[in-house]
């Protein structure tokens, strides 16, 4: 190529899309957001400009304001596009061999939830082998706030992705409102457990056991539950506690980061408040 010719990046400009881009990876590295003045400091851009664009990305639902109206930052819709994207399928596929080897061990079924436009997807489902058992529908919607797998997912989190979610979280059927302090309460002592051990608010004899599957930055991309159901005849299945260490096993073996004070598979019941 000659040394005058417009290479491909130049040949291929298309202005407004850059503009779009700019803003997005500007905000991406902002805590609390900035505002219009500031974005338009921050690249050097026409104020009228960045205005028609932050209106497309606010109206687009990439971009949210703040409740004062003043500042701008991203919302959750590019982690939920992500997360319909192949590496999606490709955990899926990964997980179901594993899922099947936990069911048929522990002798209960279990499920992959991950976030999804305000509430919980469960993605995998496997029953376990038994006559007995429960499961959640593949392709159900389930509560942010008040199951296992909605807490766990929360805790795993950056407060800014956290709060993020909360703001998009729309209450399913059934949902319980709980207190906001409470939660966090929750959060804390599942960071620290490295996973939620409690009794199922969405039905009687059922305990939850969530784990996140942690990605390399350290926060969920999703939760592996069991709604455990304990036997009361004569025959001896594994104990809840035997349940928790492998599901966390599985969970570690499906997650790409591990924090060093994390134990999968401790035993310890964390249930929340």
């Amino acid at each position: 190529m000659q040394a005058d010719d417009p290479t491909d990046a130049e040949r291929y400009r298309a202005p407004a899309l850059d503009k779009g881009l700019d803003i997005l990876e500007l905000l991406a590295e902002q805590k609390d957001g900035l505002t219009r003045a500031e974005i338009t400091k921050s690249l050097g851009r026409n104020a009228s400009e960045m205005y028609r664009m932050l209106e497309r990305l606010v109206a687009r639902q990439y971009v949210v304001r703040s409740p004062a109206g003043d500042r701008y930052s991203l919302s959750l819709k590019l982690y939920a596009l992500a997360h319909r994207h192949p590496p999606m399928n490709r955990l899926i596929a990964e997980a179901l061999p594993v899922m099947q080897r936990f069911a048929d061990r522990a002798e209960q079924s279990c499920h992959l939830a991950a976030y999804d436009r305000g509430n919980l997807l469960v993605i995998a489902q496997v029953d376990g082998p038994g006559t007995w058992g429960i499961s959640v529908r593949l392709g159900a919607r389930v509560g942010l706030i008040d199951t296992g797998s909605g807490r766990v997912i929360l805790a795993f989190q950056s407060p800014e992705q956290r709060t993020h979610m909360l703001t998009e979280h729309t209450r399913v059927k059934g949902e319980s409102a709980l207190d906001p302090l409470a939660l966090e309460n929750a959060y804390a002592q599942i960071r620290a457990d490295g996973f939620l051990h409690k009794e199922s608010q969405q039905t009687f004899g059922v305990m939850d056991v969530s784990f996140p599957l942690l990605g390399p930055s350290g926060q969920a991309i999703a939760t592996l539950t069991c709604p455990y159901l304990r036997r009361i005849d004569e025959y001896v299945a594994p104990s809840i506690s035997e349940v928790s260490a492998l599901l966390g096993d599985a969970a570690a073996a499906l997650s790409m980061f591990r924090e060093p004070d994390v134990e999968f598979g401790d035993s310890r019941d964390s249930s929340a408040a």
